[in-house]
């Protein structure tokens, strides 16, 4: 059997920042590079975990952004690295002021790029590792026992259902 083309998916961005004045300056550079957001959430506490503080301070927020293109899920990975030189770019004093989180869904699943390795996470290439973080069945997204306790308490899953609504219109229209 030969291998198969990837259908395209939906690109999104998570992220979390502590000063607003960064989030539009990281908003305006994701823009230019990945185009025209089609979807941003609500505003969103990052109440789960004190690891970001020492650089970004607090409080921190979490606002999602999806795009309008699709992608290949293939470009994930050297999507990630080009976010990883953003925040370094909006750094200030050698720490981050922003942490951008590329990811995206299909119909079946979300699923977030990560510099890190953990047992579930599958390798893609440049250091960036693929974590499986939802799955869609009976109607809406459920999360996998390694999830991140912010995307298992459920916070998130009105605007993932929302933009895989828009995602379906895309490939319908495709």
């Amino acid at each position: 059997m030969k291998p198969e083309q990837p259908v395209p998916v939906k690109l999104f961005i998570g992220i979390l920042y502590s000063d607003e004045e960064l989030l539009k300056q990281a908003l305006s550079v994701l823009e230019a590079a990945y185009g025209p957001v089609d979807a941003q959430s609500s505003i969103f506490s990052f109440t789960v975990s004190d690891y970001y503080v020492p650089e970004m301070g607090s409080p921190i927020f979490r606002v999602f952004c999806s795009y309008e293109k699709l992608i290949s899920p293939g470009d994930i990975a050297s999507i990630k690295r080009a976010t990883n030189r953003i925040e370094d770019d909006i750094a200030g004093k050698g720490c981050r002021r922003v942490n951008l989180d590329p990811g995206y869904l299909d119909y079946d699943k979300v699923v977030l790029a990560s510099g890190k390795y953990n047992g579930n996470k599958v390798y893609l290439d440049y250091g960036i590792w693929a974590d499986l973080t939802l799955f869609y069945t009976n109607g809406s997204f459920t999360p996998y026992p390694w999830s991140f306790p912010d995307f298992k308490a459920g916070e998130y899953t009105d605007f993932f259902m929302r933009i895989r609504a828009m995602y379906k219109k895309q490939r319908r229209n495709t």
